[in-house]
Order: structure tokens, then sequence, then C-alpha cells
């Protein structure tokens, strides 16, 4: 009990994970009852207002409503009541009947940090003064410990997140830019570190780290945030980091003062990178790796032999997602046996072309016939004919 208010306290989280802090720590509702857990969750978003309980129903069950939808909400509303009543008998009487539906209405005492968090929000959007603005945003930040929880049961589930998550980006980009005017930036790398464990794809957050970390003398380690940062985007989304980071990257690298620095730099990037396996590239990099070959040939008198793989016989017309499947098998089997000197491209929509350096014609006609054999061993199920041709870098014959 509170001594001084003579209530007990209560908070439920929502953010990041769903848990209700009494004087234990009770997380069992998203087991029990999910639909329950998104019941009490919409409830609480509307800020008090009843919702009507045909709303209830299109937002809990969208299309697919039970034979008797009114029913159901019932038995969801008096359920998901006892559930609370477990934890605590005044949580049981947040969930209030009101106006042919439902509200929430949270005694003293039971505090949501979604409310909390929505509240210190618009409290620095309102604050008189800086420092009001500040106190209002490190509370915001404080409080929102990840994504809204999820079940799948909301229809706008999705919409609420992306809301909730744009609200807290935006309070972490209005600290910094109050911290960048006192030139606090051990605080903004702090900032910005608690904020890439919510959102570790957000270029911005990136920035503005990198910046703080060269205002604080640490060049090195704002270059290798970006190496880390690129390293991730590229698991995660496939694609290199967006332009903004790529452009503050370069101008971060031609900062160096001395030839040393930039060495060091080039080098430590150069092995984080070192790859195994054969590098694969668009077909516009394979024609420059091609004439760069063609030079080292002339100079070196070394061989280089240019394969092509084809899926399916000239002109048969293949069903795309036929296509597709057997593609992305072939590209799979040659970046896992071939070397890591060899050069792929996906020329066509059926065809690969590959650059083979230190081989003669036997031993690459021996490493084709290698990779159709495992073609047809892992993807025994894929019938696509499998043609390929192999000869010497410049000739005529291919």
């Amino acid at each position: 009990m509170d001594g001084r208010k003579g209530y007990k306290m209560i908070q439920i989280q929502l953010l990041g994970d769903c848990i209700v802090h009494t004087d234990q720590t009770y997380d069992r509702l998203p087991e029990k009852s999910p639909k329950g857990v998104s019941l009490i969750t919409y409830l609480i978003l509307q800020g008090g207002k009843a919702m009507v309980s045909r709303r209830l129903i299109r937002e809990l069950w969208g299309n697919r409503p039970s034979d008797n939808p009114a029913g159901a909400l019932k038995t969801l509303v008096s359920r998901t009541r006892g559930l609370l009543r477990e934890i605590d008998e005044e949580l049981a009487a947040c969930i209030v009947s009101e106006g042919g539906g439902y509200r929430w209405s949270a005694p003293a005492g039971v505090t949501v940090d979604i409310t909390a968090f929505s509240d210190a929000i618009h409290a620095a959007k309102a604050a008189a003064s800086e420092p009001e603005k500040e106190k209002k945003l490190r509370e915001a930040i404080r409080i929102y410990r990840g994504d809204l929880f999820q079940t799948g049961d909301m229809a706008d589930g999705t919409l609420y997140v992306n809301q909730l998550h744009h609200a807290y980006l935006e309070a972490v980009y209005s600290m910094i830019h109050i911290l960048k005017k006192r030139e606090a930036y051990n605080e903004i790398v702090a900032i910005c570190r608690e904020a890439e464990k919510i959102d570790s794809l957000d270029e911005q957050i990136h920035i503005e780290l990198m910046k703080a970390m060269v205002n604080l003398n640490q060049s090195d380690k704002a270059l290798e945030e970006y190496r880390l940062v690129a390293r991730r985007t590229r698991k995660a989304l496939g694609e290199e980091p967006g332009e903004d980071l790529q452009a503050y990257y370069q101008e971060l690298s031609q900062a160096g003062e001395t030839v040393k620095f930039n060495l060091d730099i080039i080098r430590n990037e150069l092995q984080a990178e070192e790859r195994r396996g054969p590098f694969v590239c668009d077909y516009q990099t394979f024609k420059e790796f091609y004439n760069i070959q063609m030079r080292n040939l002339e100079r070196l008198s070394s061989t280089i032999f240019l394969a092509v793989i084809m899926l399916g016989n000239p002109g048969e017309q293949l069903n795309i997602v036929r296509q597709e499947s057997g593609m992305a098998a072939l590209m799979e089997i040659l970046k896992e046996n071939l070397r890591r000197g060899d050069i792929v491209t996906r020329f066509s929509a059926n065809t690969v072309a590959m650059l083979l350096p230190t081989v003669n014609y036997s031993t690459g006609n021996m490493i084709m016939e290698r990779m159709e054999t495992l073609f047809f061993e892992q993807y025994p199920s894929n019938d696509i004919a499998f043609h390929f041709r192999i000869s010497p870098m410049g000739s005529q014959t291919i």
C-alpha cells in the first residue's frame, strides 16, 4: 500500500511486453487470453472513450466474427475481467460497461505505460520552457521500453504500433537537439545507444550517434559504427544503408588527417568485409571485372574462363515461380561451392554467368559438371533442364 494515499500501486506495461506489476510480476495474460490482452490494449488506447460493441467486434474479430458476435464479446469481457480479478480485485473494475459498449477506467493507483508515455509526449509539446520540455522528453523516452505489445488480434494493431514508435523517435530527435545546444555529446551517445535497442535500422539515430562520437574525438568508433550498421542493414534488408548515412560516412572518411589514419581505416574495412565463396554482383559490375581481367591477362599471361549456366531448354517458356525457384537454388549452390576468386552474375531471367580464374578447360568443365550434380542432388524435385558452356576469355566460340 502507498502510505500517503492509502491505495495499492499497480502498473500495467504494454510497451515492449505485457506485464502487470503489483507486489509481484504477472506476465501470463497473453498466454491465458491473447484476445483479452488486445481488448485491454484497444480500450486503453481510446483514452477513456467508450467504444460501442460493433466497433469492438470489428476490431477484435475483423471479417471472421462468430455466429453470435455480441455473445462472443460479452464472453470475452467476462473472461478478461476474471483474469484481471485474479491479479487484483481493483483491475476487474477497469473495464466498464457503458452505452452499449465498454471503456477503460483505471482507479487511482493503476497506471498504464501507454497512457503515461502519451501524456509525457503531449506535455513536452505544450511545455512553456525548454527545461520543462526536456524533463517531459526524458520521461517519455524512459517509459518507452519497446514497441506496443501485439497478439495479432487487433485489426488496427500495426497502425497503433507505428504511431507510438514514431512518437518515440520524434522524442529522441527532440532530446538530441536540446543536448546539442549545450554540447552534451556523452548524453547523446547514451540516448542513441538506448534508441538503437528499440530501432536498430533508424538511420537518423546512427548519424546522430556518429556525429556525437566525432565531437568526442572518437572518429574511429564512428567509422566502426557505420560498418556495423552497414552489415546489419545488408543482413536485415538485403540492401546498402540509405543515401544520408552513406554521405555522412564519406564525409567522415575524408576527414582523416594522416595517410596512416586512412590506410588503417581502409585496411580494417576491407578485412571486415572479407567474404567466403565467390563474389556475386550485378551485370554492370561483372563487365567491369571482365575489363580488369583482360588487362591482367595481357600483363601476366594467365588464363581465365567464362562459364554460362542456363536453366530450361532454348525457346522454352518456364513458369515464373518454377523458374525463380530453380534460379534461387542454383545461386545458393554457386555461393556455397565456387571459390573466393570466382565472380558470378545473373545475366538474365534463367542464365548465370561466371568468371573462373586459374582454371583450364578440363578443370572448368569439371566444376560445371559438379554444379549440375549438386543442383539435382539437392533439389531432386526440380526437373528443369540444366545446360552449361565454358570457354577461354576472349574466345568467339561461347
